[in-house]
């Protein structure tokens, strides 16, 4: 997919550097339980790779279209992890940290919501974060989410862990029809 300033592909192995370098970013991993090692980075590109192929979506890589470069991941995904609202599919994203503030999340995310509720046919779509992790819930903000009220435990974070508390955002077909601002293109 194709927005304005950014391109939504399949990974390719010239992402693994910069994925790597993201990953290992303290400030980019702030709401994560820790940053990744090179081998535990190339290991999770590997499973979003594996997954867009197997299902036609997921977590995909974007670039500035403009230089071509690699700036992280914005997608799709549904979570395998014990959520007490699975199933569902969760929309993501994770960008380098010299790329935020450029509305490129919120940009990347609107084509994602697109895909889902157009070519996957979602009655709904969900993303969760720390409570703490204010600038994730500005973009769910940005894209018309809505807080559900619906705090949980994460259960993959430890217990006392302060990132452990999430919120969950959601938003419907019915309500993302009524913000829709533009359709990507599609390759």
């Amino acid at each position: 997919m194709e927005t304005q300033r950014l391109k939504l592909r399949q990974w390719i192995a010239s992402d693994r550097k910069p994925f790597s370098k993201l990953n290992a970013d303290q400030q980019v991993m702030e709401y994560f339980s820790d940053v990744l090692s090179d081998t535990e980075s190339n290991a999770l590109a590997d499973r979003i790779e594996f997954l867009i192929n197997k299902n036609g979506w997921g977590f995909w890589a974007v670039e500035l279209k403009a230089s071509r470069a690699f700036i992280g991941f914005v997608g799709l995904h549904s979570p395998r992890v014990k959520l007490p609202f699975n199933p569902c599919v969760e929309i993501g994203w994770r960008l380098a940290k010299e790329h935020w503030g450029n509305g490129y999340a919120t940009e990347a995310t609107q084509a994602a919501l697109y895909y889902g509720f157009e070519h996957l046919k979602l009655d709904e779509i969900v993303s969760f974060t720390s409570v703490v992790n204010r600038p994730s819930q500005a973009v769910m903000r940005k894209i018309h989410m809505t807080n559900t009220n619906e705090n949980f435990m994460h259960p993959s974070i430890p217990e006392g862990n302060a990132l452990e508390e999430h919120v969950l955002f959601k938003i419907t077909k019915a309500d993302w029809g009524l913000t829709r601002r533009f359709q990507p293109s599609l390759e």
